[in-house]
């Protein structure tokens, strides 16, 4: 009988590859073009090399316990607080193990949320069993604020023990001060107020925490890892000071505050933002001289990312931003559910946003390995400049007075500002892909359910005394969705889309790569690509542009075919009525004469798409 081994000797039959033997295989494939060609490098300017060794030495970031699943959490935020029950109590049925109560106003609150009041609050609480270990999130802002004051008192009348609900209050004025871009108090008049209701919490028995430092706010603004990050540090230590000088000792206030980053469809980037916020307050904490313990974490899949064309990509955006958040330690998880961005989610997008928490940590088992991340040698890299770049921020936003005086000095807005408009030029060119928005577009996509509601509106809060620059949330697909608008709008007036006609040059071999190219660009803006045989004769390429109704035409073909018959093609389709040529390609050295010939664009890779065809509807409206 043969013993059982679990040796491996097939691997021992292949000879020992070492990084120059990659390097020379990639320089093999490079062909002299430089390597640098292959390091990429994030927004705030963090260099992404395409292989790392393994991280010698590295240990596991303390986040959940062993393991400990996280928190699947599910927006309650219906502004009819009998239909948020309901949806609530569902939820909780099928598989959540926390609630977040997205009050009107609230940062994450996307133009709906619950009414603050204690009758709202009542009705949403109904029948939910607050003291069973389900996990309680309040998103509330200035102007709801005394909803956690409801939820409180709700608590106590109820005869619940406050000590056995967990209950995250999510008090957090700098957040949205930031998002608001005024406030009319000062810090010194802010600090008092919410260190007096997280005492007054306390009192009652609650454990908290209580205060939140939102980085979701500069990421839904369009900034970068290292902001967000910087100003977690930022809101959190202000907070803990504030609640240190309420007269609260700091080893208890250190589990009076938590934080709440934004997950994305970058999944090495968002595992190593979350490992690298742990492992800078822990840092903070160890500065004050306190034994670090680790930080409560939740999780939303981000804003930013969600589309309203073609939802479903939505799906697999937020299911790589759980996986991640989820193996870097997030302790709660919200992911936003893949119509949000149209409006009120139905009850299948958010049954769907529920089971991609349930299948990821049931099937997957996510939870059951404590950080996987550590000691692999891309996300340790990237964990660890993070935290470099971040720490140098949050020291250069204390220098400013804190996270308040940075705002008022706009230092935090300026910088998230330079971002954005970096990350709207990458939008623009298409170099960072939104699928199904600015690439591979569905033009004939049924439409989406979601719920009819009135939001909540809310009275004005307190005078606009101290003003500066807002950081209001965006959508990275916005400004293809307003082409995508324009678009219906012409189908809905005139029963046809504006169209493009795509003149196909020779045979499919030489038309078919920069034909697809052209239909996927055109559409993206909602502009319909009419395809078309290959032509060879520029009177049937005139008579079948005739054909076509379409108001621009865009010659696709090879270079080759290019040098022979693109001019005289582009003179017959100027001829047959064609005001506006594109040609799919660099024009190179032959642009001159192919404008002359009546080309008047070109679209290509790296191009600005977004400027040509917001010039294309121009000059459509013109013609």
């Amino acid at each position: 009988m043969t013993a059982v081994t679990d040796d491996l000797p097939l691997a021992a039959d292949f000879p020992k590859a070492d990084y120059d033997d990659w390097r020379k295989l990639v320089d093999g494939v490079l062909k002299g073009a430089p390597f640098e060609k292959l390091v990429g490098k994030t927004y705030d300017g963090i260099k992404i090399d395409p292989l790392y060794a393994r991280a010698k030495g590295a240990a596991p970031v303390a986040g959940r316990a062993a393991a400990a699943p996280w928190q699947i959490v599910q927006r309650i935020d219906h502004p009819d607080a009998a239909q948020a029950n309901a949806q609530a109590l569902t939820d909780l049925e099928n598989g959540a193990t926390g609630l977040s109560l997205v009050f009107a106003g609230g940062n994450g609150s996307h133009g709906f949320g619950l009414e603050p009041s204690a009758d709202a609050v009542a009705k949403v609480l109904q029948g939910i069993h607050l003291d069973a270990g389900i996990g309680i999130e309040l998103e509330v802002g200035p102007q709801s604020r005394m909803a956690a004051i409801h939820v409180a008192e709700y608590v106590k009348t109820s005869g619940l023990d406050p000590a056995a609900c967990n209950i995250r209050f999510g008090l957090d004025p700098l957040a949205a001060g930031a998002v608001w871009g005024h406030s009319p108090y000062t810090w010194d008049e802010i600090a008092p107020a919410v260190t007096g209701a997280i005492k007054g919490l306390a009192a009652l028995g609650f454990k908290g925490p209580f205060a939140s430092a939102d980085g979701r706010v500069i990421h839904d603004a369009g900034g970068s890892e290292v902001q967000e990050l910087a100003f977690v540090l930022a809101c959190g230590i202000a907070y803990l000071r504030a609640i240190e000088a309420a007269g609260i000792p700091l080893e208890q206030a250190q589990g009076m505050v938590y934080a709440r980053l934004a997950a994305d469809a970058d999944q090495f980037l968002t595992m190593a933002k979350f490992r690298a916020l742990r492992l800078l307050w822990s840092r903070i904490e160890a500065a004050c001289g306190l034994t670090p313990k680790p930080l409560f974490i939740a999780a939303d899949t981000a804003w930013r990312m969600l589309t309203q064309r073609d939802p479903y990509v939505n799906m697999l955006r937020a299911t790589m931003a759980t996986f991640a958040a989820g193996l870097a330690g997030a302790n709660a998880i919200t992911v936003l559910p893949h119509t949000l961005a149209l409006g009120l989610p139905d009850p299948f997008a958010r049954r769907v946003a529920r089971n991609t928490q349930l299948l990821l940590l049931e099937e997957s088992n996510l939870a059951k390995v404590s950080d996987p991340a550590a000691g692999a040698g891309g996300i340790e890299a990237l964990t660890s400049e993070l935290c470099n770049a971040a720490w140098a921020l949050f020291q250069e936003t204390e220098k400013a007075g804190g996270a308040f005086a940075a705002l008022q000095q706009g230092l935090i807005q300026g910088k998230v500002a330079a971002t954005r408009k970096a990350r709207e030029a990458n939008i623009a060119k298409r170099r960072d892909v939104l699928t199904g928005a600015s690439e591979f577009p569905n033009l004939h996509e049924s439409e989406v359910s979601v719920l009819k509601a009135t939001p909540i509106a809310l009275a004005p809060y307190g005078e606009q005394k101290f003003k500066f620059d807002a950081l209001p949330p965006m959508r990275l697909a916005e400004p293809f969705e307003a082409l995508r608008d324009k678009s219906d709008a012409a189908l809905k007036a005139r029963g046809a889309r504006p169209k493009v006609f795509l003149a196909n040059l020779g045979t499919p071999a030489d038309f078919t790569a920069r034909a697809t190219f052209a239909k996927s660009f055109f559409e993206a803006g909602g502009i319909e690509a009419v395809d078309s045989a290959g032509f060879a004769d520029p009177a049937q390429l005139a008579a079948a542009y005739k054909a076509s109704g379409a108001e621009l035409a865009c010659l696709c073909s090879s270079d080759k075919v290019y040098a022979d018959h693109a001019e005289t093609s582009a003179k017959a389709l100027q001829a047959a009525g064609a005001r506006h040529i594109y040609l799919a390609g660099r024009p190179a050295e032959a642009e001159a004469a192919l404008r002359a010939a009546g080309v008047t664009g070109f679209v290509f890779a790296g191009g600005d798409a977004l400027a040509t065809l917001q010039d294309a509807y121009r000059r459509m409206e013109q013609a």
